[in-house]
């Protein structure tokens, strides 16, 4: 089971505790007149992204040390940083079950069916640090077809990242 003592503490659900509150975006009225329905509600954006891993204690390091990113929360199961409008929790695959059925948890054996990609303003100058940091690129720095300069690498749990220009 998934650990939620401070979510109770703070009288939150597990995903209200993760999730950051999106301010409404546009300011346009966003009201579908024909079923009165307010079209600002959802979605406002992605809050957070859970991703399984394995080994939960290299996973939380690999993320402290290539993004240097604080932990914002944990428990026994779990490791959430911010991302700054994104927060990405780490989930022991153990604990994902309980978060996902009746889907199943893939290995990471099964291959990468997810690219996360976090926009740079130097890709070489950020692969030249990733790598300093203990991150093994996958590819670039490349100039991609569609006009944007791209590199990859994967974390422990087997999660492709890529950052962009």
């Amino acid at each position: 089971m998934v650990a939620d003592a401070p979510c109770r503490r703070f009288g939150l659900s597990r995903i209200d505790y993760l999730l950051p509150i999106v301010a409404a975006g546009s300011g346009a009225s966003g009201v579908d007149e024909e079923r009165g329905e307010d079209m600002n509600a959802w979605p406002q954006g992605i809050g957070a992204i859970t991703l399984f891993v394995e080994d939960l204690a290299s996973a939380k390091r690999f993320y402290q040390d290539v993004f240097g990113l604080p932990v914002t929360f944990e428990d026994d199961n779990s490791a959430v940083f911010d991302f700054g409008n994104t927060i990405i929790n780490l989930l022991a695959t153990t604990a994902a079950p309980e978060l996902i059925a009746p889907a199943t948890v893939a290995p990471p054996e099964a291959g990468a069916r997810v690219q996360l990609t976090i926009r740079v303003d130097d890709v070489d100058a950020i692969c030249a640090e990733l790598t300093r940091r203990g991150a093994e690129l996958l590819n670039g720095p490349i100039d991609r077809p569609w006009g944007i300069r791209t590199a990859s690498f994967r974390d422990p749990g087997g999660h492709i990242w890529e950052i962009a220009k």
